[in-house]
């Protein structure tokens, strides 16, 4: 009888492991709302202080719209060169940033949101909306076959997954419950994305910290 009062002592703070990470996991305002269809949907860093994001990765599009086409394809020791560890936790690992921590959840500056891996453009701050749900909301993607969807199933929880297709960042989730014209919620995490402003043709403002790629992971 000691050993098994022992053992249930022993597996009853693991049980309540899975109950303490529920709060992260309804990362991007979840509601209880079924998962949108994907068949509707169109699935359509410091250096020396002069040297240029576009010099440290020449594939990071900084000012034009890459072909749709066109893919971006690093290994993780890649990334990790080139974006913070918050960055590269989110973007790359399918993580979720806090409600209200992030850049861009209140941003009001008029322009273009790109992918903070490879600079691809995803969403325009025309679609930006308040959503109340502390990360940045947008009712569209800023062009078909920029923003891939897949079904996401992770948590117990049936949610719709939303990634660059140029790179496959991970970006957020979508959820029908956005408001007019299309009804849908595009939740994206502040860290996978960059902020062009509309009247900059030369600088973004970002939260990309460019760093001189090495060799090292």
């Amino acid at each position: 009888m000691k050993v098994i009062e022992m053992n249930l002592q022993a597996l009853f703070p693991l049980m309540g492991l899975p109950l303490m990470a529920l709060p992260l996991l309804w990362g991007c305002g979840v509601t209880n709302e079924p998962s949108i269809s994907l068949a509707p949907v169109a699935d359509a860093v410091a250096t020396n202080e002069t040297q240029e994001v576009t010099q440290v990765r020449e594939y990071f599009a900084m000012n034009e719209h890459p072909p749709l086409h066109d893919r971006v394809e690093k290994s993780d020791a890649e990334w990790k060169e080139v974006l913070t560890d918050e960055q590269f936790r989110v973007a790359r690992k399918h993580g979720t940033e806090r409600a209200f921590t992030g850049e861009f959840w209140d941003e009001k500056t008029e322009g273009t949101y790109r992918c903070i891996c490879c600079g691809n453009p995803l969403f325009s701050s025309e679609t930006k909306y308040e959503s109340g749900t502390g990360w940045p909301s947008f009712t569209d993607v800023i062009e078909e076959g920029r923003v891939g969807h897949k079904e996401d199933n992770t948590f117990f929880m049936r949610r719709t997954e939303v990634h660059c297709k140029r790179c496959e960042a991970h970006l957020g989730h979508v959820f029908p419950d956005g408001p007019h014209p299309t009804g849908m919620r595009y939740c994206i995490n502040s860290v996978s994305l960059t902020l062009h402003p509309e009247n900059d043709s030369e600088e973004s403002t970002t939260s990309i910290e460019p760093e001189e790629a090495t060799s090292e992971e």
